[in-house]
């Protein structure tokens, strides 16, 4: 079933240099990129985004993290793409996640770990909304 998923090259990623090597590799997996733009977050849309988060308690420092510099932001279609965009992500920790993932190559920590992506189809629903909100997706 083909379907959409966001996915976010976090600032740390973005400061490193490494979004063209992301890119690639997103392509190399055979996802169309559907959308894509470069967001400043204010720690007011951070928050925003992450407000599912909010009473865990490290929701201050991620969104003090996510509004820290640019990021990129896009919408990945694929069959599956949920599914395939969390695979080739890699788990949250960098430490656990597979040889050849994005986050066991490129992640620096648990929070900076370079990519978020969507979790299941209401949440990439939502989230692409929050970024590319009334934009007709072709």
């Amino acid at each position: 079933m083909t379907e959409r998923t966001l996915a976010i090259i976090k600032p740390d990623a973005v400061a490193r240099r490494l979004t063209g090597t992301i890119i690639q590799r997103i392509e190399e997996a055979q996802f169309q990129i559907r959308a894509m733009r470069r967001v400043e977050l204010t720690r007011k849309q951070a928050e925003g985004f992450y407000a599912v988060h909010r009473e865990r308690p490290f929701f201050a420092s991620l969104t003090s993290f996510m509004s820290s510099g640019p990021a990129i932001v896009m919408v990945l279609e694929s069959a599956d793409a949920i599914k395939k965009w969390r695979m080739l992500m890699g788990a949250t920790d960098p430490a656990k996640a597979d040889a050849g993932t994005l986050r066991k190559e490129f992640a620096e920590s648990i929070e900076r770990n370079a990519t978020h992506g969507s979790d299941a189809p209401d949440t990439a629903a939502y989230e692409i909304g929050y970024f590319f909100p009334g934009i007709d997706l072709v």
